[in-house]
């Protein structure tokens, strides 16, 4: 390194002079050490010329040469001999030199002759280098070109085999690997051209393609719902055939059998969508491309915009054709087009997006509810709306399997319940009227058992386990079984409707409409046909027997809507089970046996009109009763063998006392006409016969019947006991006992002593030409006399409205009936409604205190079963006007105004 110091060094010659050695700044010493050890003096002479003063640099460095040749002097004259020596050793080497250079030269002409035919050849070899180095590259541009167009033909061999994706690989290979390496700027220009064009060419066929597709898969959309909808109908068949299987099972398993009850086989009830085949490789394949060409997004609003216009053209209903000709494709169409969305959305790769599928969907449902309702509005048959109800609950099942919400479907079906059921009604009122207008009211004859199951074991109207002899007559006539199928055939009807809805437990709306239907239209129809003024008497027996038998077949309607819903029996054997229609056929049967009763009576009236040829005066006692009574005998015969056939005891049971109590009333009513003036002892010997003759009959019909075999029934010629009491009055050998309360009570209880006045008045004496000797027959005129004058002053003592010092309430099944008794006594009334309500009345209540008018009874009718209000005390007030009151009063109230 260079040092510098102020000041001028001077130098001291070996001759002693003094010589100014350096310049300011720079060592002498740095500079000779550089010098020698040969190191670079650029830093000194930049130094030199930054000091503005480069001379004394040379003139250092002129020094610096001047010492050292001094010091060169001295190193001579130190080795002179060596150097003389040296000297002469190198004037021979010099001669060897002079020699070597000679041979040098020799060889160096030879080494150039030699040097240029090697450089001819090296330059021929350079040449030829670059010609290789241009045919290498000419080959690898070949080489290059050569690939492109074999890319290039591959890319148009896969256009052309509808390869698209892999022509778009190519294309994009050709574009970012080929295509900067082409040479020919002539070939990559017109490459750079072409491949947008080969991309929109596949971008066009793709959309062609998929454009085709969105046209074809309409009518492959519609065959898919059609194969899954019957899928879906198979399915539910199977269903329905292993809920049977497990219901009988269960009966089984209930009646204690312990054959087939673990015989259930659980088939698979999986649907095989491997049936359900559609192409959707042109969907993957556009949306593919179009995701390759950077146009995903486009595409997809594309794809959602034309399946929304599909989805809206196949919502239209069709108004050229009727709707019952086209709504399997209709909701075919649409259950297909969803099954393909669901296709799409899980098999696409977010093509279409669930919120999307959501939209369509609700679309659809709010579309297809206004197609619904507007149709089912004009739907007039119940047949063709349970159809197209079934196929749309098909198509809910189908498509829920796809997680689609079908509820608001469901719900616009079952608010069209009631109008189903309203067409359903007017089919069966015209089914059952058919029924009701073609009956003969014949007792059925089965002759072979099928018969006997169809019609009896079918609807288990059989009152025995044990199968009956043929020819088999039943109770009832052709009406029962047929109505019975009506109404099977309406509650599978009904449970079909209802069924796979939005209820799960629709049982209560299935007995609901079977209340609706035995109600409203059979039991309307019965007590139209009931009321009916050329109905006969076999006929009103016969009805009234079907209505028996209709009644135990509500058990059977029950059961059997039951097992349809899939309700086990046990929960249906007790109260919650029962239809209320039951209740209203029982109603039924008593409207229908007031109206055998009362023609049963007008038939008796017709025989009694002949009391008017009777001989109130007879100037003997008839040897074989009255004229009349033989017609009425062979009638009640008649009448009572038909009844046994037909009715059953209970109703046998108030017919005979109906019709027999109408003969003591008639007897009685004959007695107390006008038409009668006055009577003897000898007409009343007469009518004492006929009674015999009648009590007859009331005793042996009371025993060949089986009347005796009710609990607490009273033997028929109860019946007769007021033309009894009356006659023996008259044959008594003292009636002024009749004033004596005991005796009144205890053997003329059924009387009114109002008819007894009446009646007593008439009575004459046989006149004294017939008496002779000892009178067989003694004079009680003045009796009777006697009887009537004290009878008068009872009813002059008594006011016509007098206080009801007690008022009962009687009742019987859904009945209840308010009466009382002048005086205390009220032991004729409580008979009375004991012989209108039955002998099973019970006493329920009683109040005091309340008034009624004379004889005249005041009742009031209480019912606790529903659309009875119509005849309830139309009943009620015959039956009372039957047993001798014509003063009736029937009005129906609530147990709150009674109380």
């Amino acid at each position: 390194m260079m040092s510098v110091k102020g000041g001028k060094r001077s130098a001291v010659l070996e001759n002693g002079d003094k010589v100014e050695t350096g310049m300011p700044g720079i060592d002498d010493s740095a500079l000779a050490s550089a010098i020698a050890n040969g190191e670079d003096l650029g830093p000194f002479i930049r130094a030199a010329f930054e000091s503005g003063k480069p001379e004394s640099l040379v003139h250092q460095l002129r020094n610096f040469v001047k010492k050292k040749e001094v010091e060169i002097e001295d190193l001579c004259k130190a080795h002179y001999e060596e150097f003389i020596h040296a000297v002469d050793e190198l004037r021979y080497v010099l001669v060897d030199a002079d020699e070597l250079k000679g041979g040098l030269a020799d060889e160096n002409f030879k080494l150039q002759e030699v040097g240029n035919s090697f450089l001819a050849k090296l330059d021929a070899l350079i040449e030829a280098h670059g010609t290789k180095e241009n045919l290498a590259l000419a080959i690898d541009s070949l080489r290059i070109c050569t690939s492109v167009v074999d890319l290039c033909l591959k890319i148009n061999e896969d256009i052309m085999a509808d390869s698209y994706y892999p022509a778009l690989k190519s294309l994009d290979i050709l574009e970012r690997d080929y295509l900067p390496r082409i040479p020919a700027k002539a070939f990559r220009l017109l490459l750079e051209k072409q491949i947008p064009i080969s991309r929109n060419h596949i971008e066009r066929k793709v959309s062609a393609e998929f454009n085709e597709w969105l046209v074809q898969v309409r009518s492959k959309a519609r065959e898919v719902g059609q194969l899954s909808i019957e899928q879906a109908s198979t399915a539910r068949q199977r269903e329905e055939e292993l809920r049977g299987r497990q219901r009988q099972a269960e009966e089984q398993s209930r009646s204690g059998s312990r054959e087939g009850v673990y015989m259930l086989e659980m088939d698979d009830l999986d649907d095989d969508d491997s049936l359900l085949k559609f192409d959707l490789t042109p969907v993957y394949r556009a949306f593919h491309i179009n995701t390759c060409l950077s146009l995903e997004d486009q595409f997809k609003e594309y794809y959602y915009k034309n399946r929304q216009l599909q989805l809206n053209s196949d919502l239209q209903a069709s108004s050229a054709q009727s709707f019952l000709d086209i709504y399997q494709t209709y909701f075919a169409q649409v259950a297909g087009f969803f099954i393909v969305e669901d296709r799409v959305l899980r098999s696409a790769g977010g093509l279409i997006t669930n919120a999307r599928v959501d939209s369509l969907w609700e679309t659809a449902i709010s579309r297809m509810n206004v197609v619904i309702e507007d149709q089912f509005s004009r739907i007039q048959t119940a047949r063709h709306m349970l159809e197209v109800k079934d196929y749309v609950s098909l198509m809910c099942v189908t498509l829920r399997r796809y997680g689609f919400q079908v509820g608001p479907l469901l719900d616009v079906l079952d608010t069209m319940r009631d109008k189903y059921h309203e067409l359903l009604l007017n089919d069966c009122r015209k089914q059952v009227s058919d029924v009701l207008a073609n009956d003969k009211y014949e007792q059925m004859v089965m002759r072979k058992e099928y018969e006997y199951q169809i019609n009896v074991l079918m609807f288990n109207l059989q009152t025995s386990d044990v199968m009956p002899a043929f020819p088999y007559v039943a109770p009832f006539s052709a009406t029962v079984p047929d109505c019975c199928r009506v109404v099977k055939t309406f509650v599978e009807n009904s449970v079909s409707f209802l069924s796979y809805g939005g209820h799960m437990d629709f049982y209560d709306l299935v007995k609901k409409y079977i209340d609706k239907l035995i109600i409203n239209v059979l039991n309307e129809a019965l007590l139209k046909l009931i009321e009916n003024p050329t109905l006969g008497v076999s006929h009103a027996m016969q009805i009234a027997e079907n209505m028996t038998v209709l009644e135990r077949a509500c058990s059977y309607f029950s059961e059997h809507a039951a097992k349809l819903c899939g309700i086990p029996m046990r929960l249906v054997e007790g109260p919650l089970g029962t239809l209320s229609a039951r209740a209203v056929l029982r109603q039924s049967q008593a409207v229908a046996h007031e109206q055998m009763l009362t023609l049963v009576k007008s038939k008796v009236d017709e025989f009694m009109s002949l009391t008017a040829n009777i001989n109130w005066t007879p100037d003997e006692t008839p040897h074989s009763g009255n004229e009349y009574l033989n017609d009425v005998t062979i009638y009640l015969l008649t009448l009572a063998e038909t009844a046994q056939e037909i009715l059953p005891l209970d109703a046998l049971d108030k017919v005979l006392r109906g019709v027999l109590t109408h003969v003591s009333d008639c007897i009685v009513g004959t007695l107390l006409s006008q038409e009668v003036t006055k009577f003897n002892i000898l007409a009343m010997t007469g009518i004492d016969a006929d009674l015999k003759v009648l009590e007859s009959f009331a005793d042996e019909r009371f025993q060949l019947s089986g009347l005796d075999k009710i609990a607490g029934a009273l033997s028929l010629r109860t019946c007769l006991s007021e033309a009894r009491q009356l006659v023996n009055l008259f044959l008594a050998a003292n009636p002024e006992l009749f004033l004596n309360p005991v005796i009144r009570e205890k053997q003329y209880n059924a009387l009114d002593f109002r008819k007894v006045l009446v009646v007593a008045q008439k009575y004459r004496d046989l006149p004294e030409r017939f008496m002779g000797g000892r009178p067989k027959h003694p004079q009680k005129k003045k009796s009777f006399d006697a009887l009537c004058r004290r009878l008068r002053e009872q009813t002059a003592e008594n006011p016509k409205r007098a206080e009801i010092v007690e008022r009962r309430w009687f009742s019987s099944g859904p009945y209840t009936i308010a009466t009382g008794a002048v005086g205390g006594s009220i032991g004729g009334e409580e008979q009375v409604c004991r012989q209108a309500l039955g002998a099973e009345a019970t006493l329920e209540n009683s109040v005091t205190h309340l008034s009624c008018e004379g004889r005249a009874l005041h009742g009031i009718v209480l019912s606790t079963v529903p659309h009875s209000r119509t005849y309830i005390p139309l009943i009620f007030a015959s039956r009372f006007n039957s047993l001798g009151y014509s003063q009736v009063e029937l009005r129906e109230t609530s147990h709150e105004e009674v109380q």
